[in-house]
């Protein structure tokens, strides 16, 4: 399995679509088998959730995404989880243990232009 975390200075990056990488790691029996760090190749509405599709991710993690995002997500097959924070290799500690909650977005506020709305 594949997991994607939006990454931001070794941090969960509050916004998915806006982060400068995703760190992306395969999950071999509840262990990391291989970790890499991808840039992230731009935010362009509905792109993100068809091009990690394309690298096999099944879960992605962020502090935040719009609701058309984790719907783009769940059409895709891949498992969202929002409300996310902290350092990138805490977090994916904590998922490989079954313990990550989900919690509130942190793009289910009110945004001016900068929208969260993928």
């Amino acid at each position: 399995m594949i997991v994607a975390i939006a990454t931001e200075n070794n941090m969960v990056a509050q916004h998915f679509g806006r982060c400068p990488e995703y760190t992306i790691y395969k999950v071999d029996n509840r262990s990391i088998a291989e970790e890499k760090v991808v840039p992230n190749p731009g935010h362009e509405p509905g792109f993100l959730p068809g091009y990690l599709a394309s690298m096999g991710v099944k879960c992605i993690i962020a502090g935040g995404m719009g609701q058309r995002a984790q719907s783009l997500f769940v059409s895709e097959g891949i498992e969202t989880y929002v409300g996310i924070s902290g350092p990138v290799k805490g977090v994916i500690e904590t998922y490989l243990s079954g313990e990550l909650r989900p919690g509130i977005s942190s793009c289910e506020h009110p945004h001016g232009n900068n929208g969260c709305s993928s």
